[in-house]
């Protein structure tokens, strides 16, 4: 990325989390505080900084205050447009004040289980129903890129959501669909857009009987769509697809089964005489009335449906209650909580249903979604003496109204806005998303609309502890929801209960809270951080978590969904992952007990406990830290023998949790680093930096009379490295890291010199000796590794698959030490023993699949619904096999299957080619993925995992056809399929010799919507036409 992108990316960032603004002569301090680094205007060309702002208005906006000074604001862009309504709609205790902090602008989603999808295998998922092979499109043969016309292309809005929100998640790529034109279709400031799906009820309805006219046996409400397109050369409206059951005079709609909205027959009207009817009113006058106004085109009379008597009854009793007027989009949810019925949606979509029990306002003419709706008084006695019945049973009623609890989000990891604490058990937070905080930032923007044009009427005579009011924000002209706590004078103590803190404000700032915002939850929250129950109000725990999470938006892992859910907090804002709970943590280590470590000093008596692969030594030195350590565990181990240690087995598993696990026989401290599912964790012992792979059912929970000791004592690992090694090394070879295995790894009398810190990779560089003749350089480790034969690299090769050589060419240091082993070369000889071929379905038939990967329509890969689980148990068994047996290097061949380490996983893989500095480019087998991985992480596939079949199958999409995809396709496709659980429809079968090369195309349905199943070739289909009309 360029410096000036990276600089600018950055400005945006820190200037984004200060909704007031940053003052020039502090920008350069928060800029600092945040990458460690002054802006480089002057690398960048500009002699000043206020110059090179000024150069960058799509960044910063500059404003001048009347004290002179000049204030620095971010400027809102589409990626971050809605991050900064939320931080401008941020509120903060008064009692809190200083620097403002970063908001997390930018969320990478944590997955737990990374090599499985986010979604639990049913038995078996909803299945449609076949589509006639007549029904299905065949998009027309396009080229790439043919000529197009100078103008902007335009997407319908359906599709530029999918597209704007792929930009918005990868900002890095907005720069490369210039040639599409996102136009975003917002709502001005004054809303005064007009309903934007207005069609000609009466033309289409024309239409439709001259279309049932050819077809009166019948047509698929599917195929509707593209023959009205056909016929007239125009969309036919999407409203009116939702309406066809309501035109009874037009047509009959028929459902074959309950599953769907494509499989819905239309019919001509259900009699001869209903069809004569209206054919002779057809020729001599028109059926449908006007509609009121041209901006509003209502369903003709006819067709309107029937409002039960009983719901009107209901309607006028909740709207007596309501003498101020009630919002009409309020309706539903106020209807349901009184009444626990669903109100019918289809009179939001004509009010006149309800003309005769209320009447309809409308404050903004040219918006008709805005309307509020008022009991119907009339001058009737009679009336007025039901008017007052119903008054009294509607308070009656909704004297009780309550507000409904808030519902922990679905999803395993959503964004959360953490707002304050005063321990780790009570965090006060907000979610964040769609139902959440968007939904709270509606209902305030309700708020401030209703109390500016009601505020005389709603002021508040009489106070309760703990009544619900709306509160006057004490600087904005905003209305919060809050609860009242105590009352002093005129002075009362409220608490916000959407932004989790309290305040004192005067009692004129209050207002009666109307019952159309007793609806959405209260959205400030509490979850419990795990892991630190115990030590909740430690003083140190909350200084670290107030720096590390107050003000900013997290991601949440939630572990337990109760009333107060259990949750691991990260910070995925920066390039690596801040575990908040282990932060918190290590705050309780005692200072005293680390090692102290100085440059230019030499240690003996130094153990070294690991070799990495590239390099890392990890070492422990005598130390006071050391014998309180093995004091403790000692003492452990005594504690676990007296008791029955099942009792103390791990039950809740998250990253950054500490416990105990056997090493060479003895318990020792371990860090849960990775989960792959609930069988298999990744654990460091973080006393030796050994990482290992092992089952749950082998940890231990820290025995509670020696817990706080034992998270007091820092790691004793040192993270080190060789220092000046006089050779240019580039990456570490497996003859290099065996050998300095073999020197180090045994000797008891090592000793080292540190002569470097390293704070950001945390490490130390060194000298290191396995004699005492620590003065000498030339005898140390770094000097005798210079061997030049241990840092020969191949070149790039892409190796023939009958190329096999008999022997290995290693120098003559690696002769004795990276031979590999006559069980190896057994192994290696069975390389070519595949698994058995995935059973596939006939043609025609289903099969639940989900989707790994998803490049275009042309090219995605699928993966068996139904035998996932299998996959997740074999990988949980290959990561405790492999993690556990040496390294070792073995003889690579192209295009045959290993088993490969990607990350933190291990793969059965096929191997493409070997590159540059012992890279290996392999192909996941099971997932469809390509991926560059170390040739030491590459080792035998053994037979016991060649019995599954592979489980990733090459797929292309039937329906359409197209040589070339655009990158809009792509992502539209990839919106709609890629890890999603989805049904195949098998249309073709290509076979091959390999498992790798067969290929199926298939049709993709979602069958995972109630109301209708979306086949994607559908979809892509229209997206196709859409482009062909803006091109």
């Amino acid at each position: 990325m360029p410096e000036t992108e990276v600089a600018n990316k950055m400005l945006r960032a820190v200037l984004q989390s200060n909704k007031n603004g940053v003052s020039l002569l502090r920008l350069q301090s928060e800029y600092k505080s945040l990458t460690g680094d002054f802006i480089p205007h002057k690398q960048l060309g500009y002699p000043t900084l206020e110059a090179y702002l000024r150069s960058i208005p799509a960044v910063v906006k500059l404003e001048i205050t009347r004290a002179g000074e000049v204030v620095c604001f971010a400027t809102v862009c589409h990626e971050t447009v809605h991050i900064a309504q939320l931080v401008a709609r941020q509120r903060t205790s008064k009692k809190k004040s200083g620097r403002s902090l970063l908001v997390n602008c930018q969320m990478r989603v944590k997955r737990a289980t990374p090599f499985m999808p986010n979604v639990k295998p049913k038995t078996s998922l909803r299945q449609p129903e076949n589509l006639d092979h007549d029904m299905r499109r065949q998009t027309p043969m396009t080229t790439g890129n043919r000529g197009r016309s100078d103008k902007r292309l335009i997407l319908h809005p359906r599709f530029q959501r999918e597209v704007q929100v792929h930009l918005s998640r990868n900002p890095q790529q907005s720069n490369v669909y210039t040639s599409v034109n996102l136009t975003e279709r917002r709502s001005p400031v004054s809303p005064s857009t007009p309903p934007p799906n207005i069609y000609d009820v009466q033309l289409v309805q024309t239409r439709l009987k001259e279309i049932l006219r050819k077809f009166s046996n019948g047509i698929w409400v599917s195929k509707l769509p593209q023959l009205y397109r056909k016929l007239y050369s125009q969309e036919l409206p999407t409203d009116a697809m939702k309406e066809l059951e309501h035109w009874t005079q037009i047509c009959t709609v028929e459902k074959l089964c309950s599953s769907g909205f494509s499989e819905l027959l239309l019919y001509p009207a259900k009699t001869s005489a209903q069809t004569k009817a209206a054919l002779s009113q057809d020729r001599t006058s028109p059926v449908f009335e006007k509609p009121a106004s041209p901006t509003h085109m209502l369903p003709p009379v006819a067709s309107k449906p029937r409002v039960p008597p009983e719901v009107k009854l209901k309607v006028a009793e909740l709207l007596v209650k309501y003498s101020s007027g009630l919002w009409a989009n309020a309706l539903p949810k106020l209807f349901q909580d009184a009444y626990k019925l669903k109100f019918p949606e289809f009179i939001l979509d004509d009010l006149s249903l309800l003309s005769d029990v209320c009447t309809a306002d409308y404050p903004m003419p040219d918006n008709t979604k805005k309307a509020i709706l008022y009991a119907k008084v009339t001058e009737d006695e009679n009336h007025n003496k039901v008017e007052l019945k119903v008054t009294k049973a509607a308070v009656q009623r909704l004297g009780n109204l309550t507000v409904p609890p808030l519902v922990i989000p679905k999803e395993e990891y959503p964004s959360v806005l953490v707002m304050e604490s005063s321990n780790t058990n009570e965090v006060i937070l907000r979610y964040i998303g769609e139902g959440y905080s968007q939904s709270q930032e509606s209902l305030e923007d309700v708020m401030r609309e209703f109390y500016s044009q009601h505020n005389e009427k709603m002021v508040l005579h009489t106070l309760a502890l703990g009544q619900l009011v709306a509160a006057q924000a004490e600087e904005e002209d905003e209305f919060l929801r809050a609860k009242i706590c105590e009352v002093t004078g005129d002075r009362v103590k409220v608490y916000y209960v959407d932004h989790g803190f309290f305040e004192v404000i005067g009692k004129s700032k209050l207002r009666a809270l109307d019952n159309q915002f007793y609806m959405l939850p209260f959205q400030a929250s509490k979850c419990k951080l795990a892991g630190l129950e115990p030590f909740s109000e430690e003083p140190a725990v909350m200084k670290v978590f107030e720096s590390l999470a107050c003000g900013k938006i997290l991601l949440a892992e939630i572990l337990e969904r109760h009333e107060v859910p259990l949750v691991v907090l990260y910070d995925t804002s920066q390039d690596d992952d801040v575990n908040i709970n282990a932060a918190c943590l290590k705050a309780l280590q005692d200072k005293t007990l680390e090692n102290s470590l100085k440059i230019n000093s030499v240690y003996t008596n130094v153990s070294v406990t690991n070799v990495c692969s590239d390099g890392t030594i990890y070492c422990q030195l005598l130390s006071s830290g050391q014998a309180r350590l093995n004091e403790i565990l000692d003492k452990t181990e005594s504690y676990f023998h007296s008791r029955v240690t099942s009792e103390f087995l791990v039950s809740q598993p998250f990253c950054g949790k500490c416990c105990v696990a056997r090493y060479k026989g003895k318990w020792s401290r371990v860090e849960i680093t990775n989960l792959h599912g609930s069988r298999v964790v990744d654990i460091l012992f973080i006393d030796i930096g050994v990482p290992a792979s092992v089952e749950v059912v082998e940890l231990r929970e820290i025995p509670p009379p020696y817990l706080q000791e034992l998270l007091s004592i820092p790691p004793q690992s040192i993270k080190c490295c060789l220092a000046d090694l006089p050779v240019s090394i580039g990456s570490w070879t497996p003859d290099a890291v065996l050998w300095l295995r073999d020197a180090v790894l045994n000797c008891s009398d090592c000793s080292m010199k540190i002569v470097k810190w390293d704070e950001a990779k945390r490490q130390v560089h060194i000298y290191l000796f396995t004699s005492k003749n620590f003065y000498d350089h030339e005898r140390s480790i770094n000097f005798q590794i210079t061997d030049s034969d241990l840092w020969k690299h191949q070149k790039d090769v892409f190796l023939s698959s009958s190329s096999m050589s008999p022997k290995k060419e290693s120098s003559p240091i690696s002769q004795s030490k990276t031979a590999v082993p006559e069980a190896v070369d057994c192994q290696i000889a069975e390389i070519s023993q595949l698994p058995p071929l995935l059973a596939l379905p006939k043609p025609g038939q289903n099969m639940d699949i989900y989707v790994s990967v998803a490049c275009h329509p042309g090219y995605f890969v699928l993966q068996p619904w139904q035998d996932l689980y299998k996959l997740e148990v074999l990988m949980g068994e290959m990561i405790l096999y492999y993690n556990k047996i040496e390294e070792k290097p073995i003889h690579i061949e192209k295009n045959q299957i290993y088993a490969a380490k990607v990350e933190n996983n291990w793969h059965r893989v096929l191997v493409k080619g070997k590159l540059i500095n012992g890279l290996v480019s392999v192909y996941e087998l099971d997932y469809g993925r390509h991926e560059l991985v170390n040739c030491m992480k590459v080792q035998p596939l053994i037979q016991e995992f060649r019995q599954l079949p592979f489980q990733g199958v090459t797929a292309q999409l039937a329906g359409v056809k197209q040589k070339q995809w655009s990158e809009e396709a792509s992502i539209v496709f990839r919106n709609h399929v890629e890890k999603k659980p989805l049904v195949a429809q098998l249309d073709t079968v290509h076979e091959s010799s390999h498992p790798w090369e067969r290929k199926v195309v298939v049709y993709l349905v979602d069958t995972s919507h109630e109301e209708a199943d979306i086949w994607i070739h559908d979809i892509m289909y229209e997206f196709i036409e859409e482009l062909s009309k803006a091109a």
